[in-house]
C-alpha cells in the first residue's frame, strides 16, 4: 500500500489525527533538508510536503517563496531532490509529497517525472496549477506508478465543483482554511466545521486542513475538525531563522515536535 494511504489508514484504526508537515527543499541546503526530515519522522510527522524550488510560486506567500529562492540558490534541482530522497529512503519511510508547480513536471516530461519520483520513494504529488478537469493522463500515469494525486480544495469552490475534485483525488484532500496564499495567521478560520462537513458529503478520503496554522494551540484545534492539519510557513519560517545555525534541526524539530504531540493528545 502507498505510504500516505497506509499513514492515514493506521491513525484511523487508532482514533488518532495527523500532522502534515511542508518545508521548501533545499533550504538551505539538501543536506538539512534530509536531516530535517528524519528528525520529523522521529517527531512523529505522519506526511512530509516538499516544496519544489521554483522561480515563480504563485500560490505561496513571502515566508514560502523566500525558501523557493533559498532552495534554487542552494542549486536544488527535481533531480537531485530526488537523489536527496534515495538517500533518505535509507533510514526513513515517512510519507512523501512533492508541492510542485506543472512548469517542472513538464520541462522533464510527464511520463518520465512520475516514473523518476516512484522509483525515488515519493508517494504523492500536489501539483499546484494542475486544475483536476486538465488531469486525465496524469492521473492515469500517478495510479500506474502507484502514487497519489493530492487536490486542493478551497473556501470559494462552489459545492458542485468540490464534489467533483474530491471525486477525482487519492490519499487525501487537502482543504485550504483561507483565501489567497500561503502564510500564518494569528487565528485559524472560524467556518471549519461547515465547510469539512460539505466535503465529507462527497468522499471518504481523509482531509487535511492548511493555510494559516502557526503554533501547537492553532493545530490542535485545526486537527480537531479533519483527519490532520498541515503547518508549513511557521515551520518555514523558523528554518530562516536558524538555516546557518549547526542547531538548525535540534531547534525545527523541537517545534515540529510540539506541533506533532498537540495534535496526538486530541
Amino acid at each position: 500500500m502507498n505510504r500516505i494511504s497506509a499513514k492515514f489508514a493506521q491513525l484511523k484504526s487508532a482514533g488518532k489525527k495527523g500532522l502534515v508537515v511542508y518545508i521548501g527543499a533545499g533550504d538551505p541546503n539538501l543536506q538539512a533538508t534530509r536531516n530535517l526530515a528524519q528528525a520529523f519522522d522521529q517527531a512523529g510527522v505522519a506526511v512530509l510536503e516538499l516544496g519544489v524550488p521554483f522561480s515563480d510560486p504563485l500560490a505561496d506567500g513571502l515566508v514560502n517563496q523566500l525558501a523557493a529562492q533559498r532552495g534554487l540558490e542552494s542549486g536544488t534541482t527535481p533531480t537531485k531532490l530526488l537523489e536527496t530522497i534515495v538517500a533518505l529512503r535509507q533510514n526513513s519511510q515517512i510519507p512523501i509529497v512533492l508541492y510542485i508547480y506543472f512548469n517542472l513536471i513538464h520541462k522533464v516530461g510527464l511520463d518520465k517525472f512520475i516514473a523518476d519520483a516512484a522509483q525515488a520513494g515519493v508517494d504523492g504529488l500536489l501539483v499546484l496549477d494542475l486544475p483536476p478537469e486538465e488531469s486525465d493522463n496524469y492521473e492515469a500515469l500517478m495510479q500506474k506508478h502507484g502514487l497519489c494525486h493530492i487536490y486542493l480544495v478551497a473556501p470559494t469552490t462552489p459545492e458542485d465543483r468540490m464534489a467533483k475534485i474530491v471525486l477525482r483525488g487519492s490519499g487525501f484532500i487537502y482543504y485550504i482554511s483561507r483565501e489567497g496564499v500561503t502564510g500564518m495567521q494569528s487565528q485559524v478560520a472560524t467556518n471549519l466545521t461547515t465547510q469539512i462537513a460539505k466535503i465529507r458529503a462527497h468522499t471518504n478520503l481523509p482531509i487535511a486542513i492548511g493555510f494559516g496554522i502557526s503554533n501547537p494551540e492553532q493545530a490542535k484545534a485545526v486537527a480537531r475538525e479533519g483527519d490532520a492539519c498541515v503547518v508549513g510557513s511557521a515551520i518555514v519560517n523558523q528554518i530562516a531563522e536558524h538555516g546557518q545555525s549547526p542547531e538548525l534541526v535540534a531547534k525545527v524539530g523541537a517545534f515540529v515536535k510540539s506541533l506533532a504531540d498537540a495534535v496526538k493528545t486530541i
